[in-house]
């Protein structure tokens, strides 16, 4: 008999459309696909999938598009705290815009994290690749935020700068740190998914900068043999990522095809355990036969895995830093 899966966090998608155009993010440059659509997670849904699945106690609102576009962010975000469901987001917002109010609810109701893509130090090279977006009215938001969390004496939201390092904006790493660190914000740097748009240019630099191992994600995976995104995959196991209208997709990457069921109607504990996800899982593990039908085997990631025969193991997914971030963060919902 299989064991089921009942993941305490989940990670739902608030919102499917973004208000920029950055060169390489297949949101906007490709068009909205089918099966994610072009919408965001309603309030009454939201409520429903809460109440109707009381085993749930932490959600991570991450999008595909911008988060804080979603008309109904503010009442989600005051009903999670009145039954204290903690909230997090650490995709990566643009932060370009929001609601009256909705800053000012993050740190009363105590959202827990705050991932913001900020891709430069400077107005100037900040819009070379969020085009549309405005650097210093990102920033206002920033300080609006810590302004609140000063007013409440709160340490919520902890608040992040996502850095996605370019050959365009590499020069401004130490620049962007140091106004993180004046802001109050952990730092992080990202490499790029697509090496061929604006490639690093100092790579010795970016490497210092950014302590990282490798300066592209294909030199990553040639130095550890394994693919940069592959933790992607975990998900499957720690919480199965739910579209905005609550369909199953599974992980962050998957935009193609749905494992099935609809966690709104059918109930996220049966959905998250579905005939398709659960034999993805296995197929993943190396543990039964390819079959063509299900999201994985139109992945990159997964090919990967089959071509070399390196499947996921069961260690590095529970040992991983993501399911130990996941258990930290349900032992932590009351702190």
């Amino acid at each position: 008999m299989r064991a089921v899966l009942k993941p305490k966090v989940i990670v739902i998608d608030a919102n499917a459309s973004c208000q920029l155009r950055c060169p390489t993010c297949p949101t906007t440059s490709k068009g909205y696909p089918p099966v994610v659509g072009c919408g965001y997670l309603k309030s009454a849904d939201f409520k429903k999938l809460l109440i109707d699945n009381p085993i749930i106690r932490s959600v991570s609102l991450n999008s595909r598009g911008e988060m804080f576009l979603n008309p109904e962010l503010l009442s989600i975000v005051e009903w999670a705290f009145a039954n204290d469901i903690p909230l997090s987001s650490d995709s990566g917002v643009n932060l370009n815009h929001a609601g009256a109010g909705v800053l000012e609810a993050l740190v009363r109701c105590r959202f827990r994290s705050l991932c913001c893509s900020i891709d430069g130090a400077t107005p100037e090279t900040y819009c070379i690749y969020r085009i549309g977006g405005d650097f210093n009215r990102v920033i206002y938001h920033v300080r609006q935020i810590n302004q609140y969390k000063r007013i409440y004496k709160s340490k919520y939201p902890r608040l992040i700068w996502q850095f996605v390092v370019f050959g365009h904006n590499e020069h401004e790493l130490p620049m962007a740190k140091q106004l993180a660190a004046e802001l109050g914000m952990g730092f992080q740097a990202k490499m790029s998914w697509d090496s061929s748009y604006s490639p690093i240019r100092n790579k010795g630099f970016v490497m210092r900068e950014a302590g990282w191992q490798a300066g592209t994600r294909e030199e990553f995976a040639s130095l550890k043999g394994a693919n940069y995104m592959r933790g992607v995959c975990f998900s499957l196991w720690h919480s199965p990522r739910i579209n905005w209208d609550g369909k199953v997709l599974g992980c962050c990457w998957n935009s193609w095809q749905e494992f099935g069921g609809n966690v709104f109607k059918d109930g996220y504990i049966a959905c998250a355990n579905g005939e398709n996800i659960d034999y993805a899982r296995r197929m993943l593990l190396g543990r039964s036969p390819h079959r063509d039908d299900l999201p994985c085997s139109a992945c990159k990631l997964y090919s990967e895995m089959r071509q070399s025969g390196r499947y996921l193991t069961e260690s590095e997914i529970f040992g991983s830093l993501l399911y130990r971030l996941a258990r930290a963060i349900y032992r932590g919902v009351r702190s």
